[in-house]
């Protein structure tokens, strides 16, 4: 409809134009475009789009981080919220042309009640738009909170295969990658490296089992085979006993091409690259890593993203960052386009074909219809460089080869 007015209003400014240079003009003349003119006037005011403002939540379910060996893991307090409010500030710089403001809150909590009270209070008070950084327990908590209301949601943070697969939560988007999509990344990986032999190793926690299981999924999707299951349950000082303790657990029987390590924690997982009882490369949580984002991502303007987290944070870009810098991205572009904060057509929008996000990946990013992930390209990186993207050259699918990262619409019970 906008645009349309803006349509208008050039044939009646061309019209305009031609009229007052012609010569012949009578008096009759005179007062018709004046009538033009005014009519013009009240066009170009109709045209003007409403000014819109519209409030986001950040909400955060404090959790304590788990202790390891190298306090330098340690993540930054403000993970998630500084992504999200760069992302306003970028959306703003647009907004400002439409006439939209964007504003962000920012809210933490470490006990439940707590956390669902806030987003209650803040629905009540007309906000209607959470980015969630939480554990699965609470999302759960929080889907079943969001039934019947009008919200539009976003998980930031929560990795879980569950989530995509079999705990469908209608209101959720997830702009954090899976584990699933980040093992089917390493899996294409060694696939195209013809690396076809892993060792698994995998600690003892609940969350380091899943990632253990996941990467099973992605190595019989992909054809990779596991010579060995071991698990890490050793409570030694790795810092004196690396090169005793490390090359002894990963002899084995047969050859390995790679070591797949699951440590969500890190209590180990950096001990283990170099120390090997075979010299092989190692991935995982350690060595070659999946990402949604990492500092040496510069490719497609991301060095001018990372700039301005640099001068807003003091600090590097993570990936719970870059999940809340995606959801607020989501919402500010469907508002540029629709021109409405309506969280029913906001929502129906990105769940659409039609919704497409530039997100310094190389390509449109999308949400699928079935599991309400974002679609993406993962970086396979070390600590210091990027070595390469997945979904990996040759990898084929019927729609879209991002869906050969994560669960596919047959894989997922989800609808």
């Amino acid at each position: 409809m906008f645009e349309f007015a803006m349509f208008i209003v050039v044939i009646f400014t061309v019209f305009i134009f031609t009229q007052s240079m012609s010569t012949m003009v009578n008096i009759s003349a005179k007062k018709q475009l004046f009538a033009v003119g005014l009519s013009l006037f009240c066009l170009t005011s109709l045209a003007q789009p409403q000014s819109i403002t519209l409030e986001i939540s950040y909400v955060k379910f404090d959790q304590q981080q788990p202790s390891n060996a190298l306090n330098i893991f340690k993540t930054p307090e403000n993970s998630g919220f500084m992504g999200a409010k760069l992302a306003i500030n970028d959306s703003n710089t647009t907004g400002k042309f439409l006439k939209q403001h964007f504003t962000l809150s920012h809210f933490t909590s470490a006990k439940s009640d707590e956390f669902l009270h806030y987003l209650d209070a803040q629905y009540l008070q007309g906000r209607q738009i959470f980015i969630l950084d939480a554990p699965l327990a609470e999302l759960i908590k929080v889907d079943h909170w969001a039934k019947n209301k009008s919200v539009l949601l976003f998980n930031a943070s929560e990795s879980a295969d569950v989530l995509r697969s079999t705990q469908c939560l209608a209101k959720l988007f997830h702009t954090s990658a899976s584990n699933a999509m980040k093992s089917d990344a390493l899996a294409q990986w060694l696939l195209y490296r013809r690396m076809n032999k892993v060792l698994l190793v995998q600690g003892s926690k609940v969350e380091d089992i899943e990632l253990a299981n996941s990467f099973k999924r992605s190595a019989k999707r992909f054809g990779i085979k596991l010579i060995d299951e071991k698990q890490w349950d050793f409570n030694t000082d790795l810092r004196r006993s690396t090169q005793q303790e490390i090359p002894l657990f990963t002899q084995t029987v047969q050859d390995y091409d790679a070591v797949y390590v699951a440590d969500k924690s890190k209590d180990f997982a950096e001990f283990i690259p170099f120390n090997t009882y075979l010299p092989r490369p190692v991935i995982g949580s350690a060595g070659l890593e999946a990402l949604a984002w990492h500092g040496a991502i510069e490719q497609w303007g991301a060095t001018q993203l990372q700039n301005r987290f640099t001068d807003l944070a003091g600090r590097a870009m993570n990936e719970t960052d870059f999940s809340g810098y995606l959801a607020v991205r989501s919402v500010a572009q469907s508002v540029h386009k629709l021109h409405s904060k309506d969280s029913e057509k906001l929502t129906n929008y990105i769940s659409s074909d039609k919704f497409e996000l530039a997100a310094y990946k190389g390509r449109k990013l999308s949400f699928r219809s079935w599991n309400r992930q974002l679609r993406m390209p993962l970086a396979l990186v070390h600590p210091h460089a990027l070595v390469s993207q997945s979904p990996q050259p040759g990898m084929l699918h019927p729609i879209t080869e991002l869906d050969t990262l994560g669960f596919d619409a047959q894989e997922s019970l989800c609808k």
